[in-house]
């Protein structure tokens, strides 16, 4: 698939089939992942894999918005550690630029994904944060949900001419 037909296809992917991912299409959505651009190029992002059903089964009684952590085979935490910026605030947009490389990575290889946001709500940072032991310093952004999609979706059209302006407003 080219890059533009990934970019156009790819569609939020809720329902899993129980396959695992594998270890080679993990290493390939992390490579995508850190090949996103960063502020001053600080590259802040960590990502913890996780396929363990018990802490994939917790996740939703953190951020309610994503059971479908109980379906998937395999979550992705992006975060960042804060202690590297340079320029303070922008691993937010690092860490997004990379969430997303392994959304399209992933469909790329036939995957699907979907994106639960953690950042800024504080409950749910502080909840994963316990659940995964991260030090301090580490910010968690969002989870990503990944695996092999149980439903099919058509690309969506989603382009508004009347939300772009020439020059000005």
């Amino acid at each position: 698939m080219d890059a533009l037909e990934n970019l156009l296809t790819r569609r939020t992917i809720r329902r899993f089939t129980p396959e695992a991912v594998t270890e080679a299409e993990v290493e390939t959505m992390l490579r995508a992942a850190m090949a996103a651009p960063s502020a001053g190029n600080q590259q802040p992002w960590h990502f913890i894999t996780i396929t363990d059903r018990a802490v994939l089964s917790q996740l939703p009684d953190i951020q309610p918005h994503c059971r479908q952590m109980m379906l998937a085979p395999l979550a992705i935490l992006v975060c960042a550690d804060v202690t590297v910026e340079k320029h303070e605030g922008f691993w937010v947009q690092d860490c997004a630029a990379a969430a997303e490389n392994i959304l399209l990575a992933a469909h790329a290889q036939g995957l699907g994904g979907s994106w639960c946001g953690l950042y800024p709500r504080t409950p749910w940072c502080e909840g994963v944060a316990r659940l995964l032991d991260l030090p301090h310093h580490v910010q968690p952004l969002c989870l990503l949900a990944i695996g092999h999609p149980d439903e099919e979706k058509a690309p969506s059209e989603r382009f508004r001419r009347e939300r772009i302006h020439d020059q000005r407003w």
